[in-house]
């Protein structure tokens, strides 16, 4: 190599191992100092433990010092004095071992944290983002939501991620499938929509909720239609003697932040008068999983018995909520059985909460056929009066084909004259007819920001 490549090469290599060096230094900088981001309650424990180490530092400085001070002359006096740096100036012996400890304590503890948090840790984040996440969740908004089926599980599955405060009140109206079955023949609540919810907001989707959700399809076994999840639940209510402790015990199983709560414990029954094609009076159809296969239309819908009470803890998670969700769902067989308990709907009115209601994307064949938003809301107010919430989203962008035997639900444009009406596209392109969870819990929580941030007022 001649003597101008080396001057020239060399050099550029020393500043590119340098400028490595700098950033891998700033990056190992970055990850102690993150630590130090205000809300993750970290900060006190820190000083704290350095405050103890501070502590055993004076002890033992003040143990070896007697001993300098008091031990006969012997070869190691001399050894312990350049140990402990006496031939440098007194602030810099203190700046040198001050910083030794506090790094040494701060990567200890730093490592053990690692060690302590490996098991809860997703794969590919970082301890700091991981317990900043867990912070955030858990100061985020008191969520109360009100429905059922598919619709509500989906909202869960995104508002799980912005908040851990979450609690959803859940019809036990539902007569059908499994849990009509385990209804009739055990007596207990149908946990259908309960177990859906319970899977929805458990923190990941791990073998135990696919096993929670398994459904059994051998005719051989007597078990054919039988979800797991219902049948774990049901087993715990015979175990504890209570519906509410079974549904409380299978979220902590699931690792759920967040409760599920029956609209109330009494066994009601969903009851429906529809207008048939071509006949003069009305029939009455007893049970929620026969009205969407009847051909006529709902007229209106109540419980039998009437007036069921209230399950307390939904009536006080009402009262507290900073935001209400009515829907998504089955807008007679899902929404309006919960609104029809009497003491929620008195809860929700009375709730200082943001209430919104959220209109399907799609019509539902045997109950909302060829009805818009504006006739989703009309059939609530119905039936609990109006006034009932403070904002109405509904779906603006339709992809090309809805599903079978439905049509998209539309605003028209006159509806916002009657209601705070927004529309936003939230639709799931990948599952026609339902929304997609992440853009639609987003767009909840950045509406009730708005709402409640410092330029609400303005």
């Amino acid at each position: 190599m001649t003597p101008f490549l080396s001057a020239v090469i060399i050099p550029r290599i020393m500043r590119d191992k340098l400028a490595q060096w700098l950033k891998a230094g700033w990056k190992a900088v970055w990850r102690v100092l993150r630590w130090l981001t205000p809300g993750l309650g970290i900060k006190r424990w820190i000083l704290l433990i350095l405050f103890g180490t501070f502590l055993i530092g004076v002890g033992g400085a003040m143990l070896v010092l007697d001993v300098y001070r008091t031990a006969p002359e012997t070869w190691w006096l001399p050894a312990l004095s350049w140990i402990s740096l006496r031939f440098l100036p007194r602030v810099l012996r203190v700046l040198i071992f001050g910083g030794l400890g506090i790094g040494t304590v701060v990567y200890g503890v730093i490592n053990m944290n690692r060690a302590l948090l490996a098991p809860y840790v997703q794969p590919g984040k970082h301890v700091v983002e991981t317990l900043d996440d867990h912070r955030r969740r858990g100061r985020g908004p008191r969520v109360a939501v009100i429905g059922g089926g598919h619709g509500l599980a989906t909202l869960l599955r995104g508002l799980k991620a912005h908040t851990y405060n979450l609690t959803a009140i859940v019809t036990v109206a539902d007569d059908g499938g499994s849990s009509g079955k385990l209804r009739n023949s055990l007596g207990v609540l149908p946990p259908g929509d309960i177990r859906n919810c319970l899977a929805a907001l458990s923190n990941d989707e791990t073998l135990i909720t696919q096993l929670f959700q398994y459904r059994f399809s051998s005719e051989e076994n007597g078990l054919q239609g039988h979800s797991f999840g219902n049948l774990f639940i049901s087993a715990l209510s015979e175990i504890t003697g209570s519906f509410e402790e079974a549904v409380a015990e299978s979220g902590r199983v699931l690792s759920v932040h967040g409760r599920v709560l029956p609209a109330t414990l009494h066994d009601v029954r969903l009851v429906a008068d529809l207008s048939m094609p071509m006949a003069v009076a009305e029939v009455r159809v007893r049970g929620e999983s026969q009205i969407p296969g009847m051909p006529g239309s709902v007229r209106r819908v109540w419980l039998e018995p009437n007036s069921p009470p209230a399950y307390p803890d939904a009536v006080n998670a009402l009262l507290a909520a900073d935001l209400i969700v009515i829907g998504p769902g089955s807008l007679y067989t899902s929404i309006l059985p919960n609104l029809l308990v009497p003491d929620l709907a008195a809860a929700v009115r009375n709730s200082a909460a943001m209430k919104i209601f959220i209109c399907n994307v799609a019509t539902q064949p045997g109950e909302t056929d060829g009805y818009d938003c504006g006739d989703h809301i009309r059939a609530l107010e119905a039936h609990v009066g109006p006034g009932f919430f403070d904002m109405v989203l509904s779906n603006q962008e339709q992809p090309k084909n809805p599903p079978t035997g439905s049509q998209w639900v539309v605003a028209d444009e006159d509806l916002d004259k009657e209601y705070a009406l927004y529309r936003a596209d939230v639709a799931d392109p990948d599952k026609p007819g339902h929304h997609r969870a992440d853009r639609l819990a987003q767009l909840l929580i950045d509406l009730y920001q708005e709402r409640t941030g410092p330029l609400a007022n303005l």
